[in-house]
């Protein structure tokens, strides 16, 4: 087997059951561009895409005749979604590192999302939510309601990261919350074990996001202001 080959059919036996190369591959781009992201690294986003055209292929795995018998749509909705949002976030990045907006190294410069921003990510998590739980049970979706919070509160926490918002660290962790008890159930357990790293993770980067805003919330007032719009 040629190592293309071997990376896109190959397989890992752990625990009696097996596991595509390629889940563990695609989840370690995701959790590569996570670190990206605390660390404000542009490069996070573009690295971030490629886990996450690598990941679709693994949860469409009923259908591609994969180790994992259960379709998660919601799962491989949600990477689809990613690349959109994605794709925005790199650009404003860019853009803040191009405007000098962070007085330090890093690309953005993070701030609290503020009564507005909450209202607008609540809103967004009720309706994201219902809308799709009914198209996942449509789709045929194993567990269609938690599979419609993960991919609600996924795409809301992406688009948080592009804004700046240090709360979407806690959207994160609520994603977590729900993801890992979902995927161990439908046999992901490679990506199952990287949302429990995410968890700590998050409150990790939670923790450092808060201490950059002290460190730099009184350096350039106008500048908060302007990538907080």
């Amino acid at each position: 087997m040629s190592p293309l080959d071997w990376l896109l059919e190959g397989t890992l036996t752990v625990g009696g059951s097996a596991i595509l190369v390629r889940e563990v591959v695609g989840n370690g781009f995701g959790l590569a561009s996570a670190v990206g992201g605390m660390r404000r690294r542009v490069w996070a986003w573009p690295v971030g895409i490629v886990g996450n055209l690598v990941l679709f292929t693994v949860f469409v795995g009923g259908i591609l005749d994969k180790p994992q018998v259960e379709d998660l749509w919601g799962q491989a909705g949600r990477q689809v979604f990613f690349l959109a949002v994605s794709l925005y976030g790199w650009w404003r990045w860019l853009r803040s590192r191009r405007a000098g907006e962070s007085p330090d190294s890093g690309a953005i410069v993070p701030t609290w999302a503020g009564p507005r921003g909450w209202a607008e990510l609540a809103v967004l998590a009720v309706l994201g939510t219902t809308v799709f739980f009914f198209v996942l049970r449509a789709l045929g979706s194993w567990g269609p309601l938690p599979d419609a919070w993960i991919l609600t509160g996924s795409i809301l926490a992406t688009y948080g990261m592009a804004r700046g918002w240090i709360e979407f660290w806690l959207v994160w962790i609520a994603v977590d919350v729900v993801g890992v008890p979902l995927l161990f159930q439908a046999g992901y357990y490679p990506s199952a074990v990287l949302y429990l790293v995410y968890g700590g993770f998050c409150v990790a980067g939670f923790v450092t996001w808060v201490r950059v805003h002290r460190r730099t919330s009184g350096t350039h007032p106008t500048t908060r202001e302007k990538v907080a719009a």
